[in-house]
């Protein structure tokens, strides 16, 4: 497994983990009331802040800043048996062609991604109107995947990327699609949250963490260090 793993806290921190538990519970209750928070993964992983969202509660405007303020790509991440109930796989498995192969990631064993995909029901896709009408639908059909055609609902390819999260979750791999999956989870929500990278314009690279916070802090949006969610939830 690759990723950042962090080890117990001692004593002298129990104040630093008693902010931590409230900032978790902090975050629950946003993903709960449709609000987004924002997840650092780790310094030695991507490196990289997320603003993540539970799709039920992306709209055209929750895209609007998606795209404004995060910049990076706009993906679904699902739980692994919401993504195998949907007969979805990763992408590297489903295509034939030399490229998929080789792959030496600097921050994990493979990626996560699956299908891209649109709602039957959009035009092109890629507005936030289309964006928002997939991103919704996927988290309807992730609350009950059983009664859900995936074939039926959505077709391929599409505009809005896919990622399908590890069998083991936390357990087995620490990426934004395990912790944002792990989010939902631990607030009773559907498997089935928006991810995007966070971007710096003036840099061209990804935000600081340092300027992810204070993004959150001007907005009033939970700030969550990865190692949080994983000695809270794994």
């Amino acid at each position: 497994m690759t990723g950042h793993h962090a080890g117990p806290r001692s004593n002298a921190n129990a104040d630093s983990a008693t902010t931590a538990t409230d900032t978790i519970e902090t975050a629950l209750e946003a993903l709960q009331a449709g609000e987004p928070v924002l997840v650092h993964d780790a310094a030695d992983r991507e490196g990289e802040t997320d603003l993540i969202y539970h799709a039920d509660a992306v709209t055209p405007d929750a895209v609007a800043r998606l795209r404004n303020d995060a910049g990076g790509l706009v993906c679904v991440a699902l739980g692994h048996e919401v993504a195998e109930a949907f007969e979805l796989p990763f992408y590297s498995e489903a295509i034939d062609h030399p490229a998929t192969g080789d792959h030496e990631l600097g921050y994990d064993e493979r990626s996560s991604f699956s299908l891209t995909v649109n709602h039957r029901d959009t035009y092109t896709g890629i507005t936030d109107v289309d964006r928002s009408t997939t991103i919704q639908a996927l988290g309807k059909a992730a609350a009950h995947p059983s009664k859900t055609v995936f074939a039926e609902e959505f077709r391929v390819p599409g505009h809005v990327h896919l990622l399908k999260a590890a069998p083991d979750l936390l357990a087995q791999r620490e990426g934004h699609t395990e912790l944002g999956v792990a989010l939902a989870d631990a607030a009773d929500l559907s498997s089935a949250v928006v991810v995007c990278e966070m971007l710096d314009d003036e840099t061209g690279e990804a935000l600081t963490p340092a300027d992810a916070r204070g993004y959150a802090a001007r907005h009033e949006f939970p700030y969550l260090e990865g190692r949080d969610i994983l000695e809270r939830l794994q």
